[in-house]
């Protein structure tokens, strides 16, 4: 069992806090109600967690956790320590004992909030049984961006672990006697942290068109404007002391001369010596045009346009990028976690902050449906009108839909638009099957027994309603790049509720059949392990009769592709089953045995902060080189792709169709790909973007489009019914053909 980084963090986000630096309890000698004190744990249900008196490195307790009946999930303890200091390395060490760890690892974790560092030791984690042994993690602190830090210990898969003795340190010192942290004129900015001061009720049409503006400009101020990049001002701050002079102006031509003050008031900039004009081969270019609209003045578009001319080249302080991959970085934004349901100037706030980073950070802007120009004062009203947390909640979820972006959802914060969807879930596995709703598996085959559903079953209504009504209403709520994603995404939900169970009408060889179907708690389920581990214990790959290879994603580990490359050198064919999301990276590991050196497969369009707006394409990568496979395969392969496929997923099948005698086969993929850039919201929202474009070597697209099969093959509920898989049945055709 794996987990992904990005997962496991937004998890334990919520489960640890703290208010004050607390006494550091890290040798777990502090014992309350028979648990650590300040530590929390958390995970899945297949595992407990206690203080062991009987296995200890030093002192009188250690921390555990072992795992029960399958271990298919992970637990881990955590203890967050608030980022009061100064520094530039976070170490922490501690020592880890072990017994019979598999399908997984066990170690040390360490977080650095808000998304500023993290290491879960899974790249290099302790399996088997070990005896106590010391281990570290160290991160760069980054303390202007640094809130919390949490550490501890994880198990994942099965097996048994204990953690003792932990210790944190910063640039080798201990945590008493590191510097404090020194904080940037921004965060010193605490004017609004009770309050916008801002509500308007209402708004006329002059006051929408003010609002509107002021959106644009301050976005556009807060990624080129000397004053702002530095960090010395509270941006968003910023925004609530100019809010109510600007909105309530009277005219285009009071808006703007107010706007101008407020621009001069952060003082004149100088000419730039190093800006340079927008590469007239960049994929993205700088879309100003807004400049032009809303009754803009003259005056106002001069001193916009000299802004941009002139703008900002240093290190930002609220946009950076990632190394080596290049997606951005939105750093520095406060989450305001605390306001559950921000006030209206908040709100606005939120919707002005993630416009403008769509709009100078979205790598496919120019692939969504609606003018981004447009959205911005589309959205004003709801976000005003919003009148408790559910709906704030619905109005960035639906903002964030019109992306188009599978990654872009709300991942956390959205307490309320959760609850709506009810806690419990179904025991079976939907999905979109010849356009209809149809059982298609059971998480956990033992209650198939138990249950009156039946594989191939098509549900036709839901507590007496149609489906495809339900279906029609819950399409608005649902991110997604394309319509197999957003299908796919419904179909996981729909029979989600808070009841025991769910009245049903079922369709099942023509007859029209009545069912309660029970609900389960989340950790009565296999779902997880369905999706990532439908073999437990079983091998990533196997051989097929007629020596055909077999490898599936789900579970594959990073030794895997040695042997395959030895086990499969002379098979006849070999099929790849991506109808999951992979547990290791595989492109080029496994795309070096099936593909001949030089082989280009992708190419990239990435920011250029220097000048917001513009991304430029770059030069394919290539697959085919390595030391695991001194040998290519020479027979055919053929992957198996379908709209569970998504980002790594997409990716990993672009790799392996440019790999001669390939054929890719299913059906479209989720069309998501590119590594993710995070981004927080007022009211601790939490979404994401696609942060790098993603093209083919001759320039073709897959953001929304996805990855289109060669050759389409779907189940049928014929197929489902007998308990075939069609895909790979065709997949052995093609290689036998």
């Amino acid at each position: 069992m794996r987990i992904t980084i990005f997962y496991f963090a937004i998890f334990i986000a919520s489960i640890v806090s703290a208010q004050q630096t607390p006494t550091l309890n890290l040798d777990f000698e502090q014992i309350s109600e028979n648990k650590p004190s300040q530590w929390n744990s958390f995970g899945g249900d297949d595992y407990k967690v206690n203080i062991d008196s009987t296995v200890v490195k030093q002192g009188n307790y250690s921390a555990s956790i072992e795992s029960i009946k399958k271990g298919k999930d992970f637990s881990a303890w955590g203890f967050t320590i608030p980022a009061t200091f100064g520094g530039k390395k976070i170490k922490l060490t501690g020592y880890v004992k072990t017994e019979n760890v598999s399908d997984g690892y066990g170690g040390l974790w360490m977080r650095i909030d808000p998304q500023v560092g993290f290491d879960n030791m899974n790249n290099r984690g302790i399996k088997g049984s070990t005896d106590w042994k010391k281990y570290e993690i160290e991160l760069d602190l980054k303390p202007n961006e640094a809130t919390n830090i949490v550490v501890g210990g994880i198990l994942v898969g099965k097996g048994k672990i204990w953690i003792d003795d932990l210790e944190v340190t910063v640039d080798g010192k201990s945590l008493d006697k590191a510097p404090p942290k020194k904080l940037s004129g921004a965060q010193k900015d605490t004017a609004f942290d009770e309050g916008s001061q801002f509500s308007i009720s209402k708004p006329t049409t002059q006051q929408l068109k003010n609002l509107t503006v002021l959106g644009k400009v301050w976005g556009f101020l807060k990624y080129h404007h000397p004053a702002v990049a530095i960090g010395d001002i509270n941006w968003d701050y910023e925004l609530f002391r100019v809010m109510e002079d600007i909105a309530f102006a009277k005219a285009d031509s009071e808006r703007d001369q107010r706007i101008l003050k407020w621009i001069d008031s952060y003082g004149t900039i100088p000419k730039c010596k190093k800006c340079k004009e927008t590469d007239d081969e960049a994929y993205l270019k700088p879309d100003n045009a807004w400049m032009a609209s809303n009754g803009i003045s003259e005056a106002l578009q001069e001193r916009l346009q000299y802004i941009y001319i002139n703008r900002y080249q240093g290190k930002h302080y609220y946009i950076d990028k990632t190394p080596r991959v290049g997606n951005p970085v939105f750093s520095n934004e406060n989450t305001y976690a605390s306001m559950k349901y921000p006030d209206t100037g908040f709100r606005l706030l939120s919707l002005y902050r993630y416009w403008n980073m769509i709009h100078y950070y979205f790598p496919y802007k120019d692939v969504m449906d609606k003018d981004w120009n447009a959205v911005l004062g589309e959205y004003i009203p709801q976000f005003i009108n919003a009148k408790n947390e559910l709906e704030y909640e619905i109005a960035a979820l639906q903002l964030i839909g019109d992306i188009k972006d599978t990654h872009a959802n709300l991942w956390g914060g959205d307490d309320q638009w959760e609850a709506t969807k009810g806690s419990k879930f179904p025991p079976v596995h939907i999905q979109f099957i010849e356009n209809k709703l149809v059982v298609v598996d059971f998480y956990n085959p033992e209650m198939k027994s138990s249950l009156d559903l039946e594989l191939g079953d098509a549900i036709i209504a839901i507590k007496g309603v149609p489906a495809s009504k339900i279906i029609e209403e819950k399409i608005p709520y649902y991110p997604a790049s394309n319509h197999e994603a957003r299908m796919r995404d419904i179909s996981s939900e729909i029979l989600k509720g808070d009841g025991e169970s769910l009245d049903l009408t079922v369709l099942r060889d023509g007859k029209e059949i009545k069912i309660k179907m029970p609900l389960y708690e989340r950790k009565e389920l296999d779902i997880y392990g369905w999706y990532r581990e439908p073999e437990d214990g079983v091998k990533s790959y196997k051989m097929l009769p007629d020596n055909i290879g077999y490898i599936t994603l789900a579970n594959i580990t990073r030794e895997d592709p040695k042997s395959i490359s030895k086990e499969f050198l002379n098979c006849k064919g070999i099929i790849i089953d991506i109808r999951n999301y992979p547990s290791a990276f595989m492109p080029f590991a496994l795309g070096q045995f099936i593909a001949p050196r030089g082989t280009e497969f992708v190419k990239f369009t990435r920011p250029n902060l220097k000048n917001p707006g513009e991304f430029v394409m770059g030069s394919p990568l290539m697959i085919g080189a390595g030391n695991i496979a001194k040998d290519k395969f020479k027979g055919k392969v053929v992957v198996l792709v379908n709209e569970l496929s998504q980002s790594q997923a997409e990716y990993t099948a672009m790799a392996f169709r440019a790999a001669p005698n390939s054929t890719i086969i299913g059906s479209t993929t989720a069309g998501a790909d590119g590594n993710v850039s995070s981004i927080l919201l007022p009211g601790g929202l939490r979404t994401m973007i696609s942060g790098i474009g993603v093209f083919y070597p001759d320039g073709s697209p897959t953001q929304r489009v996805g990855i289109v099969p060669d050759i389409e093959v779907k189940p049928t509920i014929k197929g489902i019914k007998e308990g075939r898989d069609e895909l790979i049945e065709k997949a052995i055709e093609i290689i036998g053909s």
